[in-house]
């Protein structure tokens, strides 16, 4: 696994719990751990369990005993490290958005085609297909239980960034994160969107604006609680991204991303309306999912609470009796478990590549939505 922050910690808890869980074809083996600063590696590597750490990923690249690399740094390093691992031979694991421009990924995406007719298999890490409620929903739309999709509301809000005097971090730096709030959770509205409806994002009409431009820098090693000094860092992504999307089948779907959005945490919520019934889907309720029956007689219309626990659920049967709750890091050892089921089934794990690379140009049509004012701009290249 290269890097070992946040997302370090939620694939390493994935990797170590899925094979305790699931009867995997494969034992995943937590090898080695790989970050810039040794002694902040060697001490991650010591807290979730990984047999070594190292500070060069071209090195590990070389090692026989390496079959796998988890991706979870930020954008700017995907690509070449991807295009790295895969020229390796080694299957490859990647954090979204897939990268930091559509160039990069379609590098990538080209790549994984070729290394796959090697039997090299690739993923990008969009988790929260695998919240079983987000996965029981897209069973639903298949089985035809909305009818036609008629409109689509997704959004992702959080409010972390409020505060003008929060200090700068990577993910407000263009150069390191791509994007801002559009392709940090902007990304993830859009495949859950595209994953629960089976439909593409075909084109786009938005708008992306910063709020804050400037925040106070931190002193080198000083965490994110610390006290900030006198300089000032330019904030060079979105706060917050608006836009519309016309789907494949043509209905429209809204979305937005927010790190501004007050009193909002992790609110991912979808809501998908069709001529035969409707569903929503909030994250902060991870377990649930609302359902509408338009069929349903007059006097029994209403949205109903599903409470997915049960075994028949996706990813559930092999937890915890009905009714005890899954949370966030769930998601991950249903993401270890997946991936290793393609490997060993010689199958392309989903999602590719291919789709975080529609992905990406989703968001750079957005993007050119807004900086041109275009009323709709075409996902496709």
């Amino acid at each position: 696994m290269i890097g070992h922050g946040f997302m370090g910690a939620a694939h390493s808890q994935g990797w170590r719990v899925a094979p305790r869980f699931f009867d995997l074809a494969r034992q995943p083996v937590l090898q080695v751990v790989v970050g810039r600063n040794a002694a902040a590696t060697a001490a991650a590597a010591d807290k979730w369990g990984w047999e070594e750490s190292a500070t060069d990923w071209r090195d590990v690249l070389t090692r026989d005993d390496i079959d796998v690399v988890d991706i979870v740094t930020p954008g700017d390093t995907h690509a070449e490290i991807a295009l790295a691992a895969l020229a390796a031979g080694k299957h490859v694991l990647c954090e979204k958005p897939l990268a930091n421009t559509v160039a990069e990924a379609e590098a990538m995406a080209d790549a994984a085609a070729r290394a796959a007719d090697r039997g090299i298999r690739s993923m990008v890490g969009f988790t929260y297909r695998r919240v079983p409620a987000a996965a029981f929903a897209r069973d639903l739309v298949a089985a035809g239980r909305l009818g036609v999709i008629r409109q689509v509301r997704a959004e992702y809000l959080q409010d972390w960034l409020i505060d003008p005097e929060s200090p700068m971090t990577w993910r407000l730096d263009k150069e390191l994160a791509g994007s801002g709030a559009l392709g940090d959770i902007g990304a993830h509205a859009v495949d859950l969107t595209e994953f629960i409806t089976g439909q593409r994002v075909e084109s786009v009409s938005g708008i992306i604006e910063t709020l804050v431009s400037e925040r106070p820098v931190l002193a080198e090693g000083v965490g994110l609680s610390g006290t900030a000094g006198t300089e000032r860092g330019t904030v060079t992504v979105d706060d917050v991204a608006l836009f519309t999307g016309r789907l494949s089948s043509g209905a429209l779907a809204s979305f937005e991303a927010t790190r501004f959005r007050t009193g909002r945490k992790n609110a991912l919520r979808i809501e998908i309306s069709g001529s035969r019934g409707a569903l929503a889907f909030d994250l902060e309720r991870l377990n649930e999912l609302e359902f509408y029956d338009a069929t349903a007689a007059d006097t029994e219309l209403g949205f109903r609470r599903i409470l997915v626990t049960e075994h028949d659920h996706p990813y559930v049967g092999p937890w915890w009796p009905t009714g005890h709750m899954l949370g966030y890091e769930h998601g991950f050892s249903h993401q270890a478990s997946d991936f290793v089921a393609a490997i060993a089934a010689g199958e392309q794990p989903r999602p590719s590549f291919a789709d975080g690379l529609h992905v990406q140009r989703v968001l750079a049509a957005v993007e050119r939505s807004s900086d041109t004012g275009s009323a709709w701009v075409p996902t496709a290249p």
